[in-house]
């Protein structure tokens, strides 16, 4: 998709959308951050399923526990909000807040506690 001379980097296209609009996405390291958690979950046993939802105000993942339920949860990522609350918001199964922030990771930190087990010797 680059020019062929090798002196510019990829040219990297959005899939458009049917009314011309940009749209919101994850980058690849935010999306590798977002599946390597899902994948954890599913191997836990806690989610089975996943959607992704891009507008022109925000991109959300959301996960769920079966097909035809509400998420279980769900990550939204809302440019506009990075200089106030920070644009990375956790919903939980009720649609209730459960965490925003500037930085994925400590959004995502939240789910990644349920990963964590004690250990008896």
């Amino acid at each position: 998709m680059g020019t062929g001379d090798g002196a510019s980097g990829p040219t990297v296209l959005s899939f458009p959308n049917v009314r011309g609009e940009p749209q919101v996405g994850f980058d690849r390291a935010e999306l590798q951050r977002i599946l390597d958690l899902y994948g954890r979950m599913v191997a836990a046993g806690e989610w089975r399923d996943y959607a992704m939802s891009f507008g022109k105000d925000a991109a959300s993942f959301a996960a769920f526990r079966r097909t035809a339920e509400r998420p279980t949860a769900r990550i939204e990522k809302r440019p506009a909000l990075r200089t106030k609350q920070g644009m990375w918001t956790l919903f939980g199964e009720a649609g209730q807040v459960l965490k925003r922030g500037h930085e994925l990771a400590g959004v995502l930190s939240v789910l990644e506690r349920k990963l964590l087990k004690i250990v008896e010797d």
